[in-house]
Formats: structure tokens, C-alpha cells, sequence
């Protein structure tokens, strides 16, 4: 009986220590496979580092560091990272919230170039050559001496007009013509030159010069206005502290609801029972700062326009952080020669 029970455990033994070496035999293999498939795994995107770098510095059969293999997964992260600020940026620029002056370097690329102090947009329109000509004559530069007025004094001055509405027309050719040869022209291609689209017009200046030109003050005036490019320089310059200002002969102003009158206001009821527009500069002569014309760029396809240009711009910067500067020497009174301004 003793002999029988020491048999049995003895048949115990022997199967649990087989049980025991086939567990082990099974975790072996199964460590032996994961640390294979580790290995091969490993080995593969070692001779992907290795190709990588071989091709960026050119030596066969290179053994790879630690060192490279960071400096070239880095390098792949900060590639990826590039190449979606690119898109982005890309994205941005289609959307207007990029211009093209946005490194803000000089043409060799290493200096910060200085910021211009105003580009000065003249409104003006066909058959007003004989305005143009006086302007000239009285206080814009022309020839090389524009170009040295944008140099020592920092301001940009042009005259600003779109196409006809048939475009390519004797009134486009005259206009063509006569910025071959003085070279102070701002064409607008695709703004049809029409009184109705006065507003527009001008929302599209805005546009061209923030998108050509990289300034502190963007300002617009009429081709009847006359004024002292020195005192409107130090005018402007006396508002650089304001990020966000609107300088002008502020004005309010009848809404006119009668549709037979003139300046009648199609859209008179979004302003009220009182009837009176908001305040506004006078469409005479306006500068608005950098972030403001940039503000414009950015939205140009949801602002509206009104009646009068002025109005126009002025509805622009409701609801905004913005410095409403009324400057008296903006205020233009009327002559048989044209708009006199104190700043002249």
C-alpha cells in the first residue's frame, strides 16, 4: 500500500514538472517571438534612419549614433510642422489676413525695413484730368521726387481709379496713357470706375495699399482737396500711440428716406426712428491707422457699403475698439477751386 501511494505521487511529480517545463517552453517561445518580431521591427527603421541619412550627407553604409537618430526624427517632426504652418499661412493669405509685405524685410532680405509713416489714396475718376494736373502742380511730387518723398519722408502718394465697365476702352487707354508717364496711378483691374461704386472703390483701396505697401496711416481724399504734406505727416505722427484710430471732421447727419430726393439712403430704416446716421469722418479727406486697413483686407467680402462712401467707412468700425479722432483741420470748406482744408 505504501509502495502504491508513493508510486502515485511520484506519477504526480513527473506530470506537474512536465506541465511546468511546457509552460516554460511556451513562454520562452512566445518571449522569443515578440523579442524577433522587436528585433526585426527595430531593425527595419534603423535601415530607414540609415537610408535617410545617407542620403543627407551622402556616405554609404554609415552607422547611425543616437545623436543622428534624433537629429533625424527632429528634423522629420520639424519638416511635418513646416510644412502645416505653410498650409496655414497659405490658407491665411487666400483669406486676406496675410499682405505680401509680411517678412517686412528690405530687398536683401537681412534688415527690418522701416514702416512707412501714410500711402495717400487721391480719389479720383475719368475726365478729371485737369484736377489731377493741378494737384501736381500744387502739392504732390512727381517724377523722381515721389519716389524721394516715400524715401526721407516716408509717405506714398497716388491717385486711385478703377476700369470701365467696358474694359479696355478709349477711358481706360487715356488713363493707361497718362500713368506711362507720370507713374502715380493706383488701378483697381477689377473695380468698375461708376459713382454707385464710389464706396466699393474705396474698400478696395484700402485693400491694394495695405496688400503693397506696409504704413502706419493709410488716408483718403478727395481729387479736389488741397492740403501740406508736412502738417499732415505731423498731424498723423501725433496719433502713433493709437493702435486703433479714426481721424477726421466727424460729422452725423439727416438719413434721407424719400427716395426722390438726392443722397436718399435705400437702407434709411436700419438707422432709426431719428433718422440720423452715426458719426462719421467726412468723405473730404480720412486717415485710418494700420490695424484698421488691415481690419477692412481681412473683411472685405462681409462689409457692406451704404449710399455714401463715407457712411461707408464709417460703419466699418462699429462695434470696434476704436479712437474716434475729430481733427478740425480736416474740415474742408468749399471753394470755386475746390475743397480748402486748414491742414493746407
Amino acid at each position: 500500500m505504501h509502495s502504491r501511494v508513493s508510486n502515485n505521487r511520484l506519477s504526480n511529480s513527473g506530470f506537474a514538472s512536465r506541465v511546468a517545463g511546457l509552460m516554460l517552453a511556451m513562454f520562452a517561445s512566445m518571449a522569443t517571438i515578440y523579442v524577433a518580431s522587436r528585433l526585426w521591427q527595430e531593425a527595419d527603421g534603423r535601415a530607414f534612419l540609415v537610408k535617410e541619412l545617407d542620403k543627407k550627407i551622402g556616405q554609404k553604409q554609415s552607422a547611425v549614433s543616437v545623436d543622428d537618430t534624433l537629429k533625424i526624427i527632429s528634423c522629420r517632426e520639424q519638416r511635418k510642422k513646416l510644412s502645416a504652418i505653410e498650409m496655414a499661412l497659405d490658407a491665411a493669405r487666400k483669406e486676406g489676413f496675410v499682405s505680401k509685405h509680411l517678412s517686412n524685410l528690405s530687398n536683401d532680405g537681412t534688415h527690418p525695413k522701416k514702416r512707412l509713416l501714410a500711402v495717400i489714396g487721391i480719389i479720383t475718376t475719368f475726365g478729371r484730368k485737369k484736377n489731377r494736373d493741378a494737384i501736381r502742380k500744387a502739392w504732390m511730387p512727381t517724377g523722381a521726387d515721389l519716389k524721394k518723398l516715400e524715401d526721407e519722408k516716408g509717405i506714398v502718394v497716388r491717385f486711385v481709379i478703377g476700369r470701365s465697365a467696358n474694359h479696355g476702352d478709349s477711358l481706360d487707354r487715356e488713363i493707361d496713357s497718362e500713368n506711362r508717364q507720370t507713374n502715380d496711378f493706383i488701378v483697381l483691374d477689377d473695380q468698375v470706375e461708376s459713382p454707385k461704386e464710389r464706396a466699393r472703390k474705396i474698400k478696395s483701396f484700402f485693400v491694394h495699399a495695405v496688400e503693397n505697401w506696409d504704413a502706419e496711416f493709410y488716408a483718403k481724399i478727395n481729387d479736389d482737396v488741397y492740403l501740406n504734406i508736412d502738417n499732415l505727416g505731423a498731424i498723423l505722427s501725433g496719433h502713433l500711440d493709437k493702435p486703433r484710430v479714426y481721424i477726421g471732421c466727424m460729422k452725423s447727419g439727416e438719413v434721407i428716406s424719400e427716395p426722390t430726393l438726392k443722397w436718399y439712403e435705400p437702407d434709411w430704416w436700419k438707422f432709426g426712428d431719428g433718422k440720423s446716421y452715426f458719426r462719421h469722418a467726412s468723405g473730404d479727406m480720412y486717415a485710418i491707422s494700420r490695424a484698421l486697413a488691415q481690419f477692412i483686407s481681412i473683411n472685405r467680402s462681409i462689409l457692406r457699403t451704404f449710399v455714401h462712401d463715407d457712411v461707408s467707412a464709417g460703419s466699418w468700425f462699429i462695434g470696434l475698439d476704436v479712437k474716434h479722432v475729430n481733427e478740425v483741420k480736416f474740415c474742408c470748406s468749399s471753394s470755386s477751386s475746390g475743397a480748402i482744408c486748414a491742414v493746407g
